[in-house]
């Protein structure tokens, strides 16, 4: 299976309901590498960076977020895996 890394842009109600967290734990759940930050525009950032099919549960789960999340939009570039990452982390801005 190829490895590949997604690069994402999440937009609705994602600030102050714990997204980040949760997507820590559901890309450690999933051997997912990478990294999650919240954007001083409201938006959530991530990289992820795994099995392509891991990463593809990733971002369906991305579309739902956790439980108090509304999200609107999950905007995604792929790319080839960079390798860079060693686990995964929540950033700060």
């Amino acid at each position: 299976m190829a490895v590949r890394q997604a690069h994402v842009h999440i937009r609705g109600r994602v600030q102050g309901v714990n997204f980040r967290y949760f997507a820590r734990q559901e890309a450690t759940k999933l051997s997912i590498k990478g990294w999650v930050r919240n954007r001083l525009d409201g938006r959530v950032e991530a990289v992820f960076e795994g099995e392509e099919n891991a990463v593809q549960r990733m971002l369906d789960w991305c579309r739902q977020g956790p439980p108090m999340a509304r999200v609107e939009e999950v905007e995604t570039t792929w790319a080839e895996a960079s390798g860079a990452f060693t686990g995964f982390e929540i950033r700060r801005f």
